[in-house]
Parts: C-alpha cells; sequence; structure tokens
C-alpha cells in the first residue's frame, strides 16, 4: 500500500482548481487548471501518488518536485522563487515549512496561506494563494529580515512567483507594442530555456507584455486550454515561463512573474519586509475569452469597480489644445450638452505658466493670465448644464523650465553626476521625497475641493530613466510606485466620489495594480478607428470595456492622419467607456445629429456592453473582425462586424456568432444609429437587407453552429448587429 500522502488542501472556483500538498520541507502543487471536483482522502491520496516522475539517469538520486518555492535545495535547476545574498553570503535558500491555514469560501475560492523559515537566509516568509470567485489566483508573498538574523542586510535580487504548467503548454502569446500601438499580440512556441520578458520603463510601457498566455498549440479566442499570468505592479516588471528537459517535477514548465528590482533597490535590514507585487494566474477550456471571461469577473467584483452607468465623456484636449478661452470652452461645454455628454474633462494648458508642453508642468496653480476668475466659472457652467466636470494632472513629471523644478532641483530623479536628456521636455518628480509628496497631495487635493472636481484624468509622459536618488544615487524606481499608491488612496479616501483616469502616454500604464486605485484607463492616445479595433480587442483580454477610454475624434486622425467614416469611428467607440475627442463647435448640423443618435444609443445599450461577456471570433481573414457583447444569460448581444483592410476573398461567408445559446430562438437586426457603412457589393445578403428594415427571425442554432453570410464591407467600415431573444 502507498504511504498516505501529507494533507492535501484544495481551493476549487468556476471550473478551476488549485491543489497544494503539505509535503516537507517545502510544500508542492499538485495541480491547478482545470476543476478536479472534490477530492476525498482516497483521490487525493491518487493524485499525489501520480505527481512523482521518474529518476533519471545522471540525475538526482530522488525524483525531482517542483515546490511552491523552488530553488537549487529541490535540484531546481530553473529560475529560483527567491535570489539575493547577505554581504555576499547566505546565497542558498533553504526555507522550511512552519505552518499553513486554509480556508474556503462559500461563494467559491478560498485561501491557502504558507509559513516558512529560512536559517541561511534569516527570512521569514509567507506565501498566499488566494482562489476568487471569478476562477482567477492571487498569488504574493512577504518577507521578513528576522531580527536575529545579524546586523548586515539581506539584498533582494529577485522574487518570482512560479506555477506549473503540463507538458502539452507548448505555445506563447504575450504583447508588445509602442505610442499609440499599444498592445500588438505575438505568438511563438514554448522550447527548451526561459522566455522573459522585463519592463524597464518604470511603468509597465507600451511595449507591456501585459498578460503572458501559454496554451495547447493553435489556441484562440473560442477554443483552447490556455494558462495565463497578469503582474499587478505599475513598476518594472518582469514575465517568465520556462521548460527544463527533466521538465518541472511531473510538470512541463512553470509561468510566473513578478517586479524587476534593480541591484541594491530593496535591502532588509532586520524587521524590514518586503511584498511582492500580486500575481494574477488563471486558467481556461474555453480559449482566450474564457480567459478574459475570468478577469472581466474578478475586476468587476471588486468592492471599489465604478457601479454607477459610465457617462458619455467629452476631453478638451483634440478640441482646444493649449488655447484655453473661457468662451470657447463654454461654447463647447454647450455643445457637448446638447449632443449628450454627460462629463466634461479640462485637458492640459490651465496652470501656471502652460502655453506650451515646454514649460510650467509642475506648477499646479490655475494660471491667473489666462483663468483671472479661477475655473469656477468654467465648472460651474459645466454643472449647470448637468455634466461632471474633470481636469488633467501629470503629477509625476516636471519641466526644468518651472518654478518648482528652480525652487526644487532636489525633488527631480536623477544621478548625483547630472541629469540625462529629457524626454517630451520632462523629468521625473521624486514623489517618493516627503516634501514633494505632500505638495502634490496639498495641490490636487485643494483643487479637487475647490472646484468640486469629480473626475481627474492623471498622465504620465515618459518612461524612468536612471531613476536614482540621493546621494548615494540609491534605485527609486520601487519607491516611486509605492509613493503614487499612497498619494492615489489618500486622495480617495479625502474624496470618496472621485473618480480617476490612468493614463501614460495612452495605454502605457496599464495594469491591477493602477487599476485598484482607478476607474479607468486611457487605452490609447491614438483614436484612429483601423488601430483602435485591434488596441481595444486585445486590452479587452484583460479588462472589461467599462474599464477602457475608447472616444471619437475628428475625421482626420491626430495620430495617424488618416481619414475614417463617421459610422466607423462612433461604431468603434461604443465598444468601450465612450466619449468625444474633437471640437464641437465645428461640426456640421449633420454631424451633431449623429452624434447626439450615438450617445442615445450608448446610453440605451450601456447595460449591455458594460455588463456582457466580451466574445471575439476566429476568423481566418485577419482584415475583418467579428467581436461583441453577450448578455450573461445569452437573451441579447451586440456584435461589431468590420474590416480593415481590402482582401483576396470576395466573400466571407457563413460567420458564426459566438457567445449565443443554439437552443435559444433570436431575432437580429443592424442598428443604423451611427450611420451605414460603405459596401463593396452591389447587394447585400437578404438577411442583412431585411435586417435593415427591421427584425429578422434567427434560430439559435444557424446562428451558433452556420453562421450568418456577413456582408462585404469596404475598408474602414463597420456595422453594428444587435441580436434578442424572441
Amino acid at each position: 500500500m502507498p504511504t498516505p500522502p501529507a494533507r492535501v488542501l484544495a481551493l476549487r472556483a468556476a471550473g478551476t482548481a488549485l491543489v497544494v500538498e503539505l509535503t516537507e520541507p517545502v510544500p508542492r502543487v499538485l495541480h491547478w487548471g482545470a476543476d478536479l471536483g472534490p477530492l476525498p482522502d482516497a483521490d487525493a491520496a491518487a493524485l499525489a501518488l501520480t505527481a512523482d516522475q521518474a529518476v533519471l539517469n545522471n540525475a538526482l538520486d530522488v525524483p525531482r518536485r517542483l515546490t511552491v518555492w523552488p530553488t537549487e535545495a529541490d535540484g531546481w535547476s530553473g529560475t529560483p522563487a527567491q535570489e539575493g545574498h547577505a554581504a555576499g553570503g547566505a546565497a542558498a535558500p533553504g526555507p522550511v515549512l512552519t505552518g499553513s491555514t486554509h480556508e474556503e469560501s462559500a461563494a467559491g475560492g478560498g485561501e491557502i496561506v504558507l509559513s516558512f523559515t529560512d536559517a541561511a537566509t534569516g527570512l521569514d516568509t509567507e506565501l498566499t494563494y488566494r482562489l476568487e470567485p471569478s476562477g482567477v489566483l492571487a498569488a504574493f508573498a512577504t518577507l521578513t529580515r528576522r531580527a536575529d538574523a545579524g546586523p548586515e542586510p539581506y539584498d533582494l535580487a529577485r522574487v518570482t512567483t512560479l506555477l506549473p504548467l503540463p507538458g502539452r503548454a507548448t505555445e506563447l502569446l504575450d504583447f508588445t507594442g509602442k505610442w499609440s500601438r499599444e498592445r500588438v499580440p505575438q505568438r511563438r512556441p514554448l522550447g527548451h530555456g526561459s522566455h522573459v520578458r522585463e519592463a524597464r520603463r518604470g511603468k509597465p510601457g507600451a511595449d507591456s507584455p501585459y498578460l503572458l498566455a501559454a496554451g495547447v498549440p493553435g489556441f484562440g479566442f473560442r477554443s483552447g486550454e490556455v494558462w495565463g499570468v497578469h503582474v499587478a505592479w505599475s513598476g518594472d516588471q518582469r514575465y517568465l515561463a520556462e521548460r527544463l528537459p527533466e521538465g518541472a517535477g511531473v510538470h512541463g514548465g512553470v509561468l510566473g512573474g513578478g517586479e524587476l528590482l534593480r541591484p541594491g533597490e530593496i535591502r532588509l535590514a532586520p524587521g524590514d519586509t518586503y511584498r511582492t507585487p500580486v500575481c494574477h494566474f488563471a486558467w481556461s477550456g474555453a480559449g482566450l475569452d474564457g480567459l478574459a471571461d475570468r478577469f472581466h469577473a474578478l475586476l468587476r467584483a471588486r468592492p471599489g469597480h465604478p457601479h454607477t452607468p459610465r457617462p458619455v465623456v467629452l476631453n478638451s484636449w483634440e478640441a482646444v489644445y493649449f488655447d484655453h478661452d473661457l468662451d470657447r470652452l463654454r461654447r463647447l461645454a454647450d455643445r457637448a450638452a446638447e449632443v449628450g455628454v454627460e462629463r466634461f474633462v479640462l485637458d492640459d494648458g490651465w496652470f501656471t505658466g502652460r502655453r506650451a508642453d515646454t514649460a510650467g508642468l509642475g506648477d499646479w496653480y490655475v494660471d491667473p493670465a489666462v483663468w483671472p476668475d479661477g475655473l469656477g466659472p468654467l465648472a460651474d457652467h459645466v454643472r449647470a448644464l448637468g455634466m461632471d466636470f474633470g481636469l488633467w494632472f501629470e503629477p509625476e513629471m516636471v519641466n526644468p523650465d518651472s518654478e518648482l523644478a528652480r525652487a526644487h532641483p532636489d525633488w527631480i530623479l536623477g544621478p548625483a553626476r547630472g541629469r540625462g536628456p529629457t524626454s517630451r521636455n520632462q523629468y521625473v518628480l521624486d514623489i517618493a521625497h516627503p516634501d514633494a509628496w505632500a505638495y502634490l497631495l496639498e495641490r490636487i487635493d485643494t483643487l479637487v475641493g475647490e472646484y468640486g472636481i469629480g473626475y481627474l484624468k492623471w498622465d504620465h509622459n515618459r518612461d524612468l530613466h536612471e531613476a536614482v536618488h540621493g546621494p548615494g544615487d540609491r534605485p527609486a524606481g520601487h519607491a516611486q510606485v509605492d509613493a503614487l499608491y499612497r498619494l492615489l488612496d489618500t486622495l480617495r479616501a479625502r474624496h470618496p466620489g472621485l473618480e480617476i483616469e490612468s493614463c501614460a502616454s495612452g495605454g502605457a500604464r496599464i495594469d491591477l495594480g493602477i487599476l485598484a486605485r482607478t476607474d479607468r484607463v486611457w487605452t490609447s492616445d491614438c483614436i484612429d478607428p483601423v488601430e483602435r479595433q485591434a488596441i481595444q480587442r486585445w486590452t479587452g483580454q484583460l479588462l472589461p470595456p467599462e474599464l477602457m477610454g475608447s472616444h471619437v475624434g475628428a475625421a482626420e486622425s491626430h495620430t495617424t492622419r488618416r481619414v475614417a467614416a463617421a459610422s466607423f469611428r462612433l461604431v468603434t467607440s461604443l465598444f468601450g467607456h465612450p466619449g468625444i475627442e474633437q471640437d464641437l463647435t465645428a461640426c456640421e448640423p449633420a454631424e451633431l445629429a449623429l452624434i447626439t443618435a450615438w450617445t442615445a444609443l450608448y446610453r440605451e445599450l450601456r447595460p449591455l456592453l458594460h455588463g456582457g461577456r466580451q466574445v471575439r471570433a476566429d476568423l481566418p481573414d485577419e482584415a475583418v473582425l467579428l467581436h461583441g457583447a453577450v448578455a450573461p444569460d445569452a437573451s441579447a448581444a451586440l456584435y461589431c462586424w468590420a474590416r480593415t483592410a481590402t482582401s483576396a476573398d470576395g466573400q466571407s461567408g457563413r460567420v458564426p456568432l459566438p457567445g449565443l445559446d443554439p437552443d435559444t430562438a433570436y431575432r437580429v437586426r443592424i442598428r443604423t444609429e451611427p450611420g451605414l457603412p460603405s459596401l463593396h457589393q452591389n447587394a447585400g445578403p437578404a438577411w442583412f437587407t431585411a435586417a435593415l428594415e427591421g427584425w429578422v427571425p434567427l434560430p439559435g442554432a444557424v446562428a451558433v453552429h452556420a453562421g450568418l453570410p456577413m456582408p462585404t464591407l469596404n475598408p474602414g467600415q463597420a456595422l453594428l448587429v444587435e441580436v434578442r431573444a424572441a
């Protein structure tokens, strides 16, 4: 008879499970992925019995095991969970389990906490696994230098949170990008060795890995097993997928991540503690959309998630840029209210000396030369029209040409030998400096209170290079993020109704760490709808649409100079948190009527768009896209059918509508409020022609299994297909 296993702990939620065995000296993960169901003692014993691999030739004399805190002490030759030293020693971690707790939640999931001590490094570690009802697993650790460990600090080089991958997960997906083209997907096989992505910009960056997914070959939006990890940290990051020839215990490889620490950044003196960022892990048996479902459910379940309808926004940037004039802005606000805008945001240009992006940043006082009576007249006018008033800030940056920089050069990050070149005419303010932090809090707090500001657009327009401070040039990236979080938390505590948008040259700081403190992100500075179709499609892999700022601009894009049809711009913007980024006072009456109809359509469909499941179709032609929002009970859906370029194929053929119930009788129609697309055909499919006039019956089996022949659009066109249960 096999020896009964040590205690086996399981967390289960939403069709996924984590199973941990309390082996000595360090526990191991027996399983992470599809739910195995209840595990009575006999089943737990079988799972443990099958968790040891063979003893290989020229290898350890015992089966290798991948523990929850893998190190060379386990015979693990891959990336260890912990790296560091104390005065050049204590470089071989040897944690030993000292305790554990296991708590299951009635709503699904629960928490496992494992405690370790390490005589070699003088560290006590607590590792927490928290499975949410969504099926997303949060993992994080705290490391504390014991008081009796000796006087020298422990220099922590890296902590990597790792979970096992099965051998069948051999294809990787992560992201790259640049300004105005964020979250570009890239795929590659996972071979032997390490796939490592590092963010060294002081923020995740426009080229952020964003989400590292490993899956079975060919996984798509709607099919295939996928395992993913996201690092919820708004600074330097590190993502990892790794396979060794001998495997990872009985598993095929590992997936993980953590904060990228600079040398000497975290030095744990006796009594000091470091807490890792939360790494969010998720498994899906239904492709990338299944993974997105889990993350969207996680975010929507947060106590701080926006629960009021997301208002239509007008941001003044592309309407007036730095040309701030009260009368002009009042006219813009009047026109915004007429077309259905619910929130008016005054962007860059309102503070002292700010007539261009070369000066004034950091001097957060209303410029009396432009606003002799302050912002009150505009804010009061906006609220009298029934709209919220919002204001733009960039608190973490400073222009050299500013009173702040001249008065407090020691508040600017950079080496003692002298700072390097500016970027966008900016340096980085050391917000971890207590006086700089207090200055920002006082200024923002005062302005929010004085003008009744309900919304902040919080920008961050450059990377952090040589982010060190003090005469010793100590690394400052971790402290910068910690100070940012404390600043946001304090402002939210003082102003509970305040909403904050995270912007970083567009979408260069989008992570679940910043979203724990903000209400939406500015998805990209590019609102060209051709680019936005792709950017929003992949941003939605992590974020639900109500968190993604998605605005309509003028016909000619500010960033690409591409000219796009009004209907394409309006339809694209619907699938996010919509807004307007153009000068409405320059619009013709026909365009204003179209925008007014569009805002009304958004308010009608807002519950579906911001409460439904995101679905994306796997199509053979990359020039066309089908995506949408489907009600949780599949009783309603809104789809976008879009074409971004021409194709060799003249017809798309039957295209199944994802997410519907094949056993439900539906009806379908085309929503024409945003305008109709230009068609590359003499006549549309019969159902399409009929659906332009009203509802058309559609059996669920036809929609799901057979699909609809879609009209052939010209490039740069889109249409809306609405489906309702009959």
